[in-house]
């Protein structure tokens, strides 16, 4: 018989095995303790307490019996403390991480209700009474059983933020438009097959998950939706995307694993920041695409059916991250050499006849030197400039309202040797958290970054000119992202050991010799990105101190020899070490990947 384990699944399936409560142990959740706190605060958390009924007691809990009178009145207390019967109506409302199958009609009687979370129970519907609660805001209905919605509740017209992720909605409402102060949507994983046309009224949307449905097409209102900022139709079995010129401040799109042909119009969707277009039928990249891309961070084509780029790609002058991995291109244009904004060229399961492997295997810089150096003057010519295609020259720096709105600072190529301070004031104002100073020509880190320096979450200084990092930068304590490299960086100050939270540090293309010692204090480091430098050994000893570190790129670099004891360090999941100058292992080995570069270093080890 297997030994029963004391991890409590996050779902919970209903069995005749498994003990439902009674509803007597569900009333005994709902303490005199907590329903005095329910009455002073107007908020209730019942989250995970394996309820399979809503207590009956949540519905009396304001009514006073003489007891409780007597238990209130204290005439020891100043009479402005005896507040006893102004209690707060109920606000808050949390029973997620039960088994509950139904929620009772009585809900309706909570009409002060601003947020409801019903996550992650076992409901197949909800009570018509739900339309009763028309002052909320915030609804979360994921993880259950739901497969329609009552007419009723396209009554709850001040919603904001409704999820309905993984259930089994099967269609929605033309009413559902009448839902007109939503602003974040998520019904991901159900099983849509269309969307009503009503949808293209919620002109408040900013973000909208459609991901892990049937959908066969979007509805052609939904262009409507001018101030969208994040669509995600991911799985799904889209042929095609609707024009999307009218979606203006569109900054995210992920449209993975559909069935997508051709890539849709995007002229007017200048603000576009990230596109995902992995896995789909997309046999070609259109000169007019790259024309109008010009803010364009990330494109992801992966596994498409793709035989060529054109000599446009040049115009995508802010591209960081380009993935053609698994396409039909025999060959790479040489303008892709021009795009010195590009960290990352996925290009490997292409068969490329014009590039040699041993320039592919070198990475992103090697091939985009290798493009740079086969492109004449001719061809330059003929490469449209990025800047013709732009109607005007944006502020240098961004105002308190943009900052506030993206919560960044982003001053990204625009030739800067310094920074006000009164930016960094405005930045403080706005509670910005991200910092994006990359590709210009800081010769030092601009001191007003300090005013920021302790709401940091990500901080980009890469590509400029930098030959020092300040020692202020430790009191970044909550940075993740840290990207200093493409500059002149040769140490980093001993006091950057404080950034236990940082998560990933790239330091490529700078002039270490060796990875700085306080690398080895973030104990938070999960990716760890130093190629081209002038390394020369592995301390696998201070690597042993970072217990999360996932990914490990020494590409490039000058060491001659790979110290065995790193074959032990098996959380690493990502190990590149191409283009240095060591005998063993061979170049065989590391093409199987890390997996075995690890056994390979193991079995070396003396014993």
């Amino acid at each position: 018989m297997a030994r029963p384990t004391n991890v409590r699944s996050r779902r919970k399936l209903i069995n005749p095995v498994f003990h439902l409560q009674t509803k007597e142990e569900d009333d005994s959740q709902l303490t005199k303790g907590i329903i005095k706190i329910v009455r002073r605060t107007g908020q209730l958390n019942l989250s995970g307490r394996s309820l399979a009924n809503v207590p009956e007691r949540m519905f009396t809990m304001y009514e006073l019996t003489d007891e409780d009178t007597a238990k209130y009145i204290d005439f020891n207390k100043e009479p402005e403390e005896e507040n006893w019967w102004q209690f707060k109506p109920l606000t808050y409302l949390d029973l997620s991480s039960n088994v509950l199958q139904e929620i009772p009609g009585q809900i309706g009687m909570f009409e002060d209700l601003t947020v409801l979370n019903l996550q992650d129970n076992n409901i197949t519907s909800l009570p018509p009474e739900i339309g009763k609660l028309t002052k909320l805001t915030k609804l979360n209905l994921s993880h259950n059983k739901i497969n329609l919605l009552p007419k009723e509740f396209y009554n709850l017209i001040e919603l904001q933020v409704l999820s309905m992720a993984h259930n089994n909605l099967e269609k929605l409402s033309k009413h559902f438009g009448d839902l007109v102060m939503l602003q974040q949507l998520d019904l991901s994983h159900n099983v849509l097959t269309k969307l009503p046309s009503g949808m293209g009224f919620l002109v408040r949307l900013t973000e909208i998950n459609l991901s892990h449905n049937k959908l066969i097409e979007l509805p052609p209102d939904l262009v409507n939706l001018r101030g969208l900022l994040k669509l995600d139709v991911t799985h799904n079995d889209l042929v095609y995307l609707p024009k999307m010129e009218e979606l203006t401040k569109l900054q995210f799109l992920y449209a993975q694993h559909n069935n997508i042909e051709e890539i849709p119009d995007f002229e007017g969707c200048t603000h576009l920041q990230q596109i995902y277009f992995g896995n789909n039928y997309i046999k070609e990249v259109s000169a007019e695409f790259c024309e109008n891309m010009s803010n364009l961070k990330i494109l992801e084509l992966r596994d498409n059916k793709i035989e060529t780029i054109p000599n446009e790609i040049a115009m995508l002058q802010h591209l960081i991250r380009l993935d053609l991995t698994n396409n039909d291109l025999t060959d790479l244009p040489h303008s892709l050499g021009l795009l010195a904004h590009l960290q990352n060229l996925q290009v490997e399961g292409n068969k490329l006849k014009k590039i040699r492997a041993d320039i592919i295997k070198g990475g992103t810089i090697r091939i985009l030197k290798h493009l740079k150096e086969k492109l004449d003057s001719e061809e330059y010519e003929n490469i449209p400039k990025a800047s013709s295609n732009v109607a005007h020259e944006p502020k240098t720096f961004p105002d308190r309202y943009t900052m506030k709105h993206s919560r960044a600072l982003n001053l990204t190529m625009k030739q800067l040797t310094t920074v006000p301070d009164e930016v960094f004031e405005e930045a403080k104002t706005a509670e910005v958290t991200i910092v994006d100073l990359c590709k210009n020509k800081f010769p030092s880190v601009p001191g007003g970054l300090k005013l920021i320096a302790e709401n940091l979450t990500e901080l980009n200084l890469s590509m400029n000119s930098l030959t020092e990092i300040p020692e202020f930068i430790s009191e970044c304590s909550k940075l993740k992202y840290f990207d200093v490299g493409n500059n002149l960086l040769s140490n980093l100050p001993d006091c950057l050991s404080a950034l236990i939270s940082l998560r990933e540090l790239v330091l490529s293309t700078n002039r270490f010799s060796s990875v700085p010692q306080c690398v080895y204090s973030m104990v938070g480091l999960e990716i760890l990105l130093a190629s081209d430098n002038k390394i020369t050994e592995i301390d696998v000893e201070g690597l042993q101190n970072l217990k999360r570190i996932a990914t490990l790129d020494l590409t490039n670099n000058n060491i001659s020899q790979i110290p065995p004891q790193l074959g032990n360090m098996t959380q690493l999941r990502s190990v590149e070490l191409k283009g240095n100058c060591f005998r063993q292992p061979r170049y065989a080995i590391l093409d199987q990947g890390t997996a075995s570069v690890l056994s390979y270093l193991r079995d070396k080890i003396p014993k």
